[in-house]
């Protein structure tokens, strides 16, 4: 099936961005067997982009996450944060993983604030900056709050409030609400779209949702089944400001979700 006109799509192509993917492959190698997760993947990811991926379990796309963290190794391509080539973990960026993984016996401000502990932030400078989180993600009055005290998606706030308290230029989420109801999730890509557009935060999101993928990306990196390669990237043409109901409505919404979904071969499936 072809994709509606009102889907804006291009070649792949590798230009300037502060992500630049070039050529690149993991292999995972164990006594019996050698598993290919990425195959010769390229992606250039501009400043200010919200770039969305979006594939079946096992094509590498979490991997490809962590490659550019510097959280794992590549087994041959390059990978340049910055312009600079990672090797290593890198400090600069902000990581949202799937789990909140906030501490039990911390409340919500102190929770944001351990980031700025780990990495030896001003104190002053990071009490300021938590608090202009905590005021932008609704979380105001919920300072001194535990854990077990707030909702899924609460938490997720946090945790996001956590990633972005050093202000970084690249924020990298691992479907960080993938555990979330479709009611709750619905609010966090509300939130998501207006954080971006709010702090101008280059975003990559890896996500299993369509819809998802859909809503949140100014581009759609739509990855193969294992080994992951990049099948097409599809610009969906939509504003930047998406309110929920009139953006599942648009056509050009439509469009793209269909072009997806036909991509991955799952046409008739349903997020």
């Amino acid at each position: 099936m072809s994709a509606a006109p009102a889907v804006l799509e291009r070649e792949h192509t590798v230009t300037q961005g502060i992500i630049e993917v070039e050529n690149l492959t993991r292999r995972f190698v164990s006594k019996r067997s050698e598993t290919v997760a990425l195959d010769n993947v390229s992606l250039s990811v501009a400043a200010g982009e919200f770039v969305t991926i979006a594939g079946p379990s096992g094509c590498g796309k979490s991997t490809m996450l962590k490659i550019v963290a510097g959280l794992t190794a590549a087994t041959s391509g390059k990978v340049h944060l910055y312009g600079k080539p990672v090797k290593g973990p890198q400090k600069e960026i902000g990581f949202a993983f799937q789990r909140s993984a906030l501490l039990e016996w911390r409340g919500v401000r102190k929770n944001i604030l351990l980031q700025g502990e780990m990495r030896g932030m001003d104190r002053a400078h990071a009490a300021r900056r938590a608090d202009e989180l905590i005021e932008l993600t609704g979380l105001k009055g919920f300072e001194q709050a535990l854990p077990h005290e707030l909702s899924g998606g609460m938490q997720q706030r946090v945790a996001l409030c956590r990633a972005l308290l050093h202000e970084p230029k690249v924020l990298l989420m691992d479907e960080p609400f993938g555990a979330l109801d479709a009611l709750t999730r619905e609010h966090m890509n509300l939130e998501m779209n207006r954080i971006w557009r709010e702090t101008g935060t280059t975003i990559v999101l890896v996500t299993h949702s369509v819809a998802e993928a859909v809503y949140l990306g100014n581009r759609i990196v739509v990855m193969t089944p294992r080994p992951g390669r990049i099948a097409e990237i599809i610009e969906p043409g939509l504003p930047d400001d998406r309110d929920y109901g009139p953006t599942m409505s648009d056509p050009r919404f439509a469009a793209a979700s269909e072009r997806v979904r036909d991509l991955l071969g799952a046409s008739q499936a349903h997020d």
